[in-house]
């Protein structure tokens, strides 16, 4: 058990939170949720004891091992693969080399005998023998294949890195895990298999993520970060998300009879309890959602920013035609001789390993670079824009305020118009004044948003929206695009983005594609 009793961290001469208190207990998933610069990661931070707090205490139950996830891709680069996931669990590593030291004596001493037995009932204890067994099963389930399991981690790709210090943390039936991010660069497949390691662990488990089905699946408590607070709530984050909206249009609805709002509630809860019944961790949230009483639901001070798309004109019955496209790039072949065309209501995820290859078609498709051979044909009725996932360009050089940068996009000049769709995305009051050259990543990709809705495009590109975004970014997102009348290309690392919007699923294969007019689901069900 982790107990976190009166807790407050003092930085950058603000209060980042305080008066924290919290009971973590074994069996529990935990998300950590914020908006960004809240301090979900600094929290973790403390936990874990990597930086101390201002004042308070973090106390574990003596005894009980607590693994946290790497941050440091280069860390173990003069490793092997398979040592570095054993260090994981840093007793059974040092086990390990003292052994290794002993017997590699050329004088073998009693007291070495008596040393090295003392060890092997300590590596026995540990598991020590079935440990390599144990490590190349979490990498296998993770999708690092067997004939890089020798190697060394410098010889491993950026992405391969990341899952062997995922392995690493997961390696030895640690008690406490804390991991920030896990599903960053991961495939669908590897987080499946992750989830499914998490809802059977049996231990505590503290997990900031901007992936909502993650949190879904494997959650049953979330931690609100929030304006220096941090409060726990029992279920996963679609029932803290719906939930507080619900209490908070309670508030804001006087006009309503209180009762009917409360079996409103009510029945908001059977449901959700209702549904939590196909796993071992949704059992556990189920039990605890059954003991939730109506004091225990309240309104989120959260403030999420507003996406809506409209087209300005009905695209027409000839949208985009693309035949035969092929692009090789430094003398790799990209796209291969990709053909599709797009009706109307199509909204098209786009998958694949390749993410470079589906960049590129964006490129062509909008024109900024040319295919090799193939043809691309617009329809005379389409008007279109586009999130490249590299917004640099936009805003390099230059020194204008957030007010006169989207004044180049907007049809009406005036401040109070443009202060209207910058007030969406939360840049109101001053904010819509300061220099666009000081914006976070974020804050860059909400005003690509606002220069996007003012287009009234009828056909909309997206590659990878929500890099960079708060949670609180991506459900609006995912909402604008899911209500949206017209047709849409994109691509997510974001499950339940692609689950609710795509009614289309092409995968980018490097021999061409695959094309399946069906939901996500569907489409990995299919391709199993």
């Amino acid at each position: 058990m982790i107990t976190v009793t009166n807790l407050s961290l003092l930085f950058a001469s603000r209060k980042l939170f305080e008066d924290v208190n919290i009971k973590f207990t074994p069996g529990n998933c935990y998300g950590v949720i914020g908006a960004n610069g809240a301090g979900k990661s600094t929290f973790l931070k403390i936990l874990s004891g990597e930086i101390e707090s201002t004042s308070g205490t973090v106390s574990i139950t003596p005894g009980e091992r607590m693994s946290v996830l790497k941050q440091d891709h280069y860390q173990y680069d003069e490793y092997p693969v398979m040592e570095t996931i054993i260090m994981g669990n840093p007793r059974l590593y040092e086990i390990m080399k003292e052994k290794d030291a002993i017997y590699s004596k050329t004088e073998f001493s009693e007291e070495d005998g008596i040393k090295a037995a003392e060890l092997e009932g300590e590596f026995a204890e540990l598991n020590g023998w079935e440990a390599e067994y144990e490590a190349a099963t979490i990498l296998q389930g993770l999708g690092i294949d067997a004939t890089l399991h020798e190697k060394n981690m410098k010889d491993l790709t950026g992405n391969e890195k990341i899952k062997v210090l995922l392995a690493q943390a997961l390696f030895g039936k640690p008690d406490i895990l804390l991991m920030d991010e896990p599903t960053n660069h991961l495939d669908f497949k590897s987080i499946k298999w992750l989830e499914e390691f998490l809802i059977n662990f049996d231990g505590i488990v503290i997990v900031v993520s901007h992936d909502r089905h993650f949190l879904n699946n494997v959650c049953t408590h979330m931690c609100d970060v929030d304006f220096g607070k941090i409060k726990l709530y029992v279920g996963n984050y679609d029932f803290w998300y719906e939930s507080s909206q619900l209490a908070l249009q309670m508030m804001k609805d006087q006009n309503k009879k209180k009762e009917e709002k409360v079996k409103e509630l009510q029945a908001f809860i059977a449901r959700f309890s209702a549904n939590a019944s196909k796993s071992k961790q949704a059992t556990s949230r189920k039990k605890l959602l059954d003991k939730i009483t109506l004091d225990d639901i309240q309104p989120s001070s959260r403030r999420y920013p507003f996406m809506g798309f409209k087209p300005e004109r009905e695209v027409g019955n000839d949208i985009l035609m693309v035949d035969g496209i092929s692009k090789t790039i430094d003398g790799e072949t990209i796209l291969n001789n990709i053909s599709f065309s797009i009706s109307k209501n199509d909204k098209i995820a786009f998958v694949g390993d390749n993410e470079i290859a589906i960049t590129t078609l964006f490129k062509i498709l909008m024109g900024e670079i040319e295919a090799d051979e193939g043809s691309v044909k617009w329809g005379v009725t389409i008007t279109k824009d586009y999130l490249p996932k590299d917004n640099a360009a936009y805003f390099d050089h230059s020194d204008l305020s957030l007010v006169d940068w989207l004044r180049q996009y907007s049809p009406d000049p005036h401040e109070t118009f443009i202060r209207g769709f910058l007030g969406r995305m939360l840049f109101s009051g001053e904010e819509a004044l300061k220099s666009v050259n000081v914006l976070s990543g974020g804050e860059r990709v909400r005003c690509m948003f606002s220069k996007m809705m003012l287009s009234n495009a009828n056909v909309l590109i997206f590659d990878q929206p929500t890099n960079h975004l708060d949670l609180e970014s991506i459900t609006a997102l995912n909402n604008g695009l899911r209500d949206y009348k017209s047709n849409i290309l994109f691509t997510s690392h974001d499950y339940q983005l692609v689950q609710s919007v795509a009614n289309r699923i092409i995968e980018i294969k490097p021999t061409g594609l695959i094309d399946k007019r069906m939901s996500y689901d569907d489409y990995l069900e299919s391709v199993k």
